[in-house]
């Protein structure tokens, strides 16, 4: 598992329709244009999908639906988290995987978890899985940072705990896992616009959400960091250093849906409590597509 998660993974959009249901023709083309165009594995419902706003019933019609489009060409990563450790693990017994290759775990939110507390819900969870487990790190999300530490010391002790996606922003942290991890144990970049710097410190990757509109061209740019020809993926990195800017600056998936939408792909929608992109950040995001001038 540790070497399918080499490279660009993508985090998938949720297309919505104007009445606000899923949009899975808009789905199926996106997991096609994924697969075409080098991404090297998907990662469904995860922080970029909206999750939290989908019911249980199309949490399964969308893992279906990538799961069936897929057709195993790449491997499958599920977005599987919570603050309530007993019932995570609960929900992971009873849940049918086929088709999936790993989970992606984030650290619980709202709680805030001592270090302790969070090495034991991913004791518990990794006990319980029968799938590699991808730990997530996010404060800016979650409220707490998983220390490197903690990282090391679950990476040591449990062998199906694979990789970690790293969204920290905390370099430090973020070098200190890097150094001392296992070597089945990878680090993956949590933040487009640090992918390229992290890659040259050790990490593998990046699971990405500029990756929705461009996997072509930013996998290209992780594949030649990975290579060690780091002069032509710095290219690649600032030609994509403004547009990453906007992505986040009203939110994710919020920024990547205007690009989405205005490359043609989606409907511009959003579920509450999100809300899509102003006007303004929207004509900004069209006018840096202009100049990059790639189309889909």
């Amino acid at each position: 598992m540790q070497n399918e998660l080499r490279g660009m993974g993508v985090a998938l959009v949720t297309p919505f329709t104007v009445d606000g249901a899923i949009d899975f023709d808009a789905l199926k083309r996106l997991v096609e244009y994924q697969i075409a165009n080098g991404t090297d594995y998907l990662v469904v419902l995860g922080t970029t999908a909206e999750t939290p706003t989908l019911t249980e019933q199309e949490k399964q019609d969308v893992i279906q639906t990538v799961v069936s489009v897929a057709k195993g060409r790449v491997p499958l990563v599920l977005g599987m988290g919570g603050n309530n450790t007993q019932q995570l693990i609960n929900t992971i017994r009873h849940s049918e995987f086929a088709g999936i290759d790993a989970l992606l775990s984030v650290t619980p939110y709202y709680n805030k978890p001592s270090q302790e507390g969070l090495y034991r819900h991913y004791e518990a969870v990794s006990k319980a899985s029968p799938l590699p487990i991808v730990l997530y790190n996010v404060p800016g999300r979650t409220g707490v940072n998983m220390q490197a530490e903690t990282t090391l010391r679950l990476a040591h002790d449990f062998k199906n705990i694979v990789a970690i996606k790293e969204a920290s922003g905390n370099f430090t942290q973020i070098d200190d896992i890097i150094k001392n991890k296992p070597e089945h144990f990878s680090v993956i970049s949590g933040d487009d616009g640090i992918t390229y710097p992290l890659i040259t410190a050790g990490a593998v990757g990046v699971i990405s959400v500029i990756g929705n509109a461009f996997p072509r061209e930013f996998s290209r740019m992780v594949r030649l960091a990975l290579a060690g020809d780091y002069q032509h993926a710095l290219l690649i990195h600032h030609q994509f250093t403004e547009l990453i800017k906007l992505l986040f600056v009203e939110g994710n998936p919020a920024g990547v849906k205007s690009m989405l939408a205005a490359m043609g792909f989606i409907e511009n929608r959003l579920r509450l409590p999100l809300v899509p992109t102003t006007i303004t950040t929207y004509e900004k995001i069209r006018r840096v597509l202009d100049q990059l001038d790639i189309k889909a």
